[in-house]
């Protein structure tokens, strides 16, 4: 969002997800963080339990471009409102209203990846309008930017990751660890990482259960020393598995790999077909919470 204008810059790759997410009267988008805004809207929640909207901005900058985390286009604006379209600042993204023929002409400008320009304002009135403009651009999302190991401090931008959920809890007073995603960095271009998904699954299973019932008895001192997010490094090749834990760069403490060591090795050399035997690093992130 800038002085007079917003925009939505829709990826032409991500053509198949927007035509999918609507219904009759409600488009909405999430949005990626904006590395070209100078600030973005944050919401805050007061002592009262009410919220307040705020813009962070670049210290000692001026602010020019604000990002937002997400556009609504309510189609349900009435003509007595007296405004052609209204837009306005909902905690920390935009919402759009529009009359029912302004949001047909922008689902089929979404049908037909075309631009369209919505103008905002009240009706019988010649002021300046704010124009929302939806645009079409060619756009790649880079993989995990800005994203660093908590082992060592590599940098792992670039590198592929999977989401995971586990199937069990790990909970001890009052805290919770859990394994929400884990990196393939592949060592050679013979294999494709959806064949290694696929072979790995079982292993990567296992590996973050072990990990994380090892360190489930740690908890509440992982927390208290700052270590509320770690990360697991295991690298394997056709006739060797090694492993190295971490958290803000630095190594676990010896007393922690101890328990890591009881657990993860009947784990890597316990008889499974299921160690993998690409030469590669899969690196796991686990954070440790409180229980809710």
């Amino acid at each position: 969002m800038e002085m007079g204008n917003s925009y939505i810059d829709i990826p032409k790759s991500r053509f198949n997800e927007v035509v999918n997410s609507s219904n009759e009267h409600v488009i909405s988008f999430g949005a990626c963080f904006s590395t070209e805004a100078d600030s973005h809207l944050v919401c805050m929640q007061n002592e009262d339990g009410s919220y307040q909207t705020q813009a962070n901005s670049i210290p000692g900058k001026t602010r020019r471009v604000t990002g937002a985390s997400f556009v609504v286009f309510n189609g349900a604006l009435k003509a007595s409102s007296g405004f052609i379209a209204k837009s306005s600042i909902v905690e920390d993204g935009l919402m759009v209203q529009i009359p029912p023929e302004t949001m047909e002409g922008l689902r089929q400008a979404l049908r037909d990846q075309t631009d369209f320009q919505i103008p905002c304002g009240k009706a019988d009135s010649d002021e300046t309008r704010e124009n929302v403009n939806v645009r079409w651009v060619d756009w790649t999302a880079p993989v995990n930017s800005g994203v660093i190991s908590p082992v060592d401090g590599r940098s792992l931008e670039g590198v592929s990751s999977v989401k995971i959920q586990q199937d069990s809890e790990f909970e001890m007073d009052g805290q919770t660890i859990r394994c929400t995603e884990v990196f393939y960095l592949l060592k050679s271009s013979d294999v494709s990482l959806s064949a290694v998904l696929t072979s790995s699954a079982q292993f990567q299973r296992e590996i973050a259960t072990a990990s994380c019932a090892a360190l489930c008895p740690h908890l509440s001192v992982l927390l208290a020393n700052g270590f509320n997010s770690l990360g697991l490094r295991v690298s394997t090749d056709s006739d060797m598995v090694e492993y190295q834990a971490g958290s803000g760069g630095h190594l676990l403490p010896q007393k922690y790999m101890n328990d890591l060591d009881g657990a993860l090795i009947p784990v890597i050399h316990g008889g499974s077909s299921c160690v993998p035997h690409q030469a590669m690093d899969m690196e796991f992130f686990f954070y440790i919470s409180l229980s809710i």
